[in-house]
């Protein structure tokens, strides 16, 4: 067997980014990956396929409700679902090559088969034993689900299940109001489905700045998706055909029941570590079923680990990051992540992005903040394209000005949330961001104009 610099268990956005920098930086890396295609969860069956049916029922919802009002008449398009699917898989296929292409492009050798870690130093693959002198798990995450609610992925179904349905539901019951079930309900709901979401809290999207949080669900309430908040689900009862979902209000304790063609269990996920040995090995966890890590190091020299297996947000941007930066530490350089500034965004439509401290996060540290806050019906581009809704929001110190969180609910916002990124990455201030010039007309200019208010006033509020 070959020996190696590195070995990366998980072909996912943190183990491939891993494996490409690793060669990049002159380290001998092999990557090993069980499924048929490199990608993981995010390109195979999470962030890239729901990316696609999210821009084709947008693109649907844009032809029967906004095409007429811009002179652009005749019969709205009717969905062949089959063909929907066909282009989603494309799409899957088309990213899936890509990972293949730069695998072969930077010599990181795909080691087919699940991995195991019979020692430190040796990975298993199938009958195999490959030496590494570094070992990097980034074996990702799978849907977590509920006691008493059993997965079949025809009626009751995580987020891979709903992804390739063999038709549209008539009636759907979201469990959990996260960014998931959130994302595929909006999907559905754009796609005719009466769409139910059942969340535990009392609010969506936990985390999020609750003034995020609220314009969000209203304008998803809009769309057309019901809400049932509070509710603790009891148990799915699963037929051939249809489902019950049994729930207690929390308020009053009270029992109900719901009925629905699919059920989608969005109820979180959690770390991927079955069949790995991470006890034999002697590689510690934490209470919550995760690596536990010191700067990506495990409890065993030579193992580390990234990614969704370890604390911290489960974002494959996050995952990325991190693999890039324990390929820089194992090759000797100064890896860092800077985990106050991760971007988080929900691709519906309207889109959510955030980055940075909630207003809630700084009234418990007692930090005293200012608020800039610019709606996008104030934006020239964004009334031209029917989407005035939502707004610009950024919080900055009170005393420095420096921007401590930045939230976007509008127009391109996954997009938008970067420029303050890159602002709080150099620990800019509001007005430095008030101070550049912005092309007209954009987006942008909404968040320009959110910082002008943290300072003498918006313009155009």
């Amino acid at each position: 067997m070959a020996d190696y610099d590195v070995i990366i268990i998980g072909g996912g956005p943190g183990g491939y980014v891993c494996a490409i920098r690793c060669a990049q930086l002159g380290l001998k890396t092999a990557c090993v990956e069980g499924r048929e295609t490199l990608g993981g969860t995010c390109l195979n069956v999470g962030c890239i396929p729901s990316k696609a049916l999210l821009h084709a029922s947008h693109s649907l919802h844009e032809a029967e409700h906004n095409f007429a009002k811009m002179g652009l008449k005749g019969k709205s398009p009717s969905v062949d679902w089959k063909e929907m699917l066909a282009y989603k898989d494309d799409v899957i296929g088309q990213n899936t090559k890509g990972i293949e292409f730069l695998f072969k492009k930077n010599k990181v050798d795909w080691l087919k088969g699940w991995g195991s870690i019979p020692a430190a130093g040796q990975v298993k693959v199938g009958d195999d034993v490959h030496n590494a002198k570094n070992i990097v798990i980034a074996s990702g995450s799978e849907p977590s689900s509920l006691p008493g609610v059993e997965v079949d992925e025809k009626i009751v179904v995580t987020s891979t299940g709903a992804l390739e349905l063999p038709k549209i539901p008539k009636k759907m019951v979201v469990i959990g109001a996260g960014v998931i079930g959130l994302e595929m309900g909006s999907v559905y709901a754009r796609l005719g489905s009466e769409v139910t979401v059942v969340e535990y809290l009392d609010m969506i999207t936990p985390g999020m700045d609750k003034d995020l949080a609220k314009t969000f669900q209203r304008s998803l309430k809009k769309q057309g998706l019901n809400f049932v908040m509070g509710a603790a689900v009891q148990n799915v009862d699963a037929k051939k055909t249809k489902a019950t979902v049994n729930y207690k209000l929390r308020k009053d304790d009270s029992d109900h029941s719901i009925d629905a063609d699919v059920v989608l269990v969005a109820t979180g996920r959690r770390p991927f570590v079955d069949g790995l040995g991470l006890e034999a090995a002697g590689v510690k966890m934490t209470e919550r079923g995760q690596i536990a890590t010191d700067h990506w190091k495990t409890s065993v020299d030579g193992i580390w680990a990234i990614g969704d297996v370890i604390e911290g947000p489960m974002l494959a941007h996050k995952a990325e990051d991190e693999g890039m930066a324990v390929a820089e530490v194992i090759a000797g350089q100064a890896g860092h992540v800077n985990y106050d500034v991760i971007p988080s965004v929900v691709y519906t439509a309207p889109e959510v992005a955030s980055v940075g401290k909630t207003e809630e996060q700084l009234k418990d540290e007692g930090r005293d903040y200012k608020i800039g806050k610019f709606s996008f019906m104030g934006n020239g581009r964004a009334k031209a394209m029917f989407q005035g809704e939502g707004f610009v929001k950024i919080l900055a110190d009170k005393d420095t000005d420096r921007v401590l969180g930045v939230h976007i609910i509008g127009p391109a916002a996954g997009d938008l949330i970067h420029e303050a990124c890159v602002l709080m990455e150099f620990g800019g201030s509001a007005e430095d961001l008030a101070r550049t010039c912005h092309a007209h007309p954009t987006f942008s200019e909404a968040v320009r104009e959110a910082a002008l208010a943290c300072g003498d006033g918006a313009i155009h509020a």
